[in-house]
């Protein structure tokens, strides 16, 4: 959505998420590679899936650099050398 506030109990939203905040490593790999089963964000759970969108890496550190910054979001910088090495660590180069 526009707003990042996804869809409740749906989509979990992006603006304001503890999920996505709290662990880059994390927040990476689900941008990377997909995710399926239940997560928590912000106190509701989710379970749904979110294929893998096949992003290279440089798309992979834009995407998560906008969200992590959008919607009044304050997050760390995601750089290209930290995608890269999880990428390494996770063999789908």
């Amino acid at each position: 959505m526009n707003t990042g506030e996804g869809i409740a109990g749906v989509y979990p939203p992006l603006a304001g998420s503890d999920y996505l905040m709290q662990d880059k490593q994390r927040s990476i790999r689900l941008v990377m590679h997909g995710m399926s089963g239940e997560i928590e964000v912000n106190g509701q759970k989710y379970n749904n899936q979110m294929p893998d969108l096949n992003l290279t890496d440089e798309e992979v550190t834009h995407v998560l650099n906008y969200v992590r910054n959008s919607w009044g979001n304050q997050g760390d910088v995601v750089t290209f050398d930290e995608v890269k090495a999880i990428r390494a660590q996770s063999g789908k180069e």
